[in-house]
């Protein structure tokens, strides 16, 4: 066999692998049994079509902090929702709440991982967080790290929002997937952000580790550059390593007018 015909084979095998595995690889969903304790975080059921998908609302830690300026937030892909309550101390002290969204099929929640099925959990959060009396409808914020920046620029860009968060994400899986010689019409969950910024105008702050070993820094700017003023903050650090950039996510909040106590 020709040279250049042995070198197609491969590239379509390879490429055929890629087609079958790539959700395995870009959702490595944890299989951990459920922990949180009830007394820090509240279990929201979120319905699906495979079955409802839990949340977890953590209410602020203030005094009468209610209705409370709420986060929306998506973790990266080899994380759980609950690995995260702790992290969300400091800003549950300033009177804000969190929702935490899990995913469809990590820990022991019903269905499969995907872009649709994660942005549909996604905006049933936003659905849930409108409809309940203790948030504050015009102060809520989406916050996605790593891969979960994909289905929070989703929400900010179909969903009024009052600000966007974007750490250490990326522009889209595709032009990630490029740097592994996968063409973008191979892959299935593209959570193309840069494309759905373009018709973003509201508050962005984006955070990136200036030493992130798997999306690049440059994955940061461009989508800071993405949006007329847009703020972009270096992180001194890698991709999973970096300190709770809460010190800067303030700044940014109390900038927009969303750090009053009361709505």
């Amino acid at each position: 066999m020709p040279v250049a015909l042995t070198l197609l084979a491969l590239a379509i095998a390879y490429w055929i692998v890629v087609f079958l595995v790539q959700r395995s690889v870009l959702f490595p969903a944890p299989s951990a049994q459920w922990a949180p304790d009830p007394d820090a975080a509240e279990a929201i059921p979120l319905p699906q079509q495979g079955g409802a998908v839990r949340a977890l609302f953590l209410g602020p830690t203030t005094h009468n902090a209610f209705p409370a300026p709420l986060f929306i937030f998506t973790h990266g892909n080899a994380e759980l929702a609950q690995e995260w309550v702790g992290e969300f101390a400091e800003p549950r002290a300033w009177g804000w709440a969190a929702l935490l969204v899990e995913y469809p099929g990590y820990g022991q929640e019903p269905g499969h991982p995907s872009e649709a099925s994660i942005n549909a959990v996604v905006t049933a959060a936003y659905e849930w967080a409108r409809h309940d009396p203790r948030i504050d409808l015009s102060r809520i914020v989406a916050y996605g790290r790593s891969i979960g920046g994909g289905p929070a620029t989703h929400l900010a860009t179909t969903q009024p929002v009052a600000g966007l968060i974007l750490e250490s994400s990326f522009t889209s899986v595709a032009r990630v997937a490029h740097r592994f010689l996968i063409p973008w019409f191979l892959v299935r969950d593209r959570f193309d952000s840069l494309a759905a910024l373009q018709k973003y105008r509201g508050p962005l702050l984006v955070l990136h580790g200036e030493l992130d070993e798997i999306v690049p820094f440059s994955e940061g700017k461009a989508l800071a550059a993405a949006v007329p003023g847009a703020e972009f903050a270096r992180m001194p650090c890698g991709h999973n390593d970096c300190p709770r950039p809460w010190t800067t996510i303030r700044a940014f909040l109390n900038g927009k007018g969303l750090m009053r106590t009361s709505p």
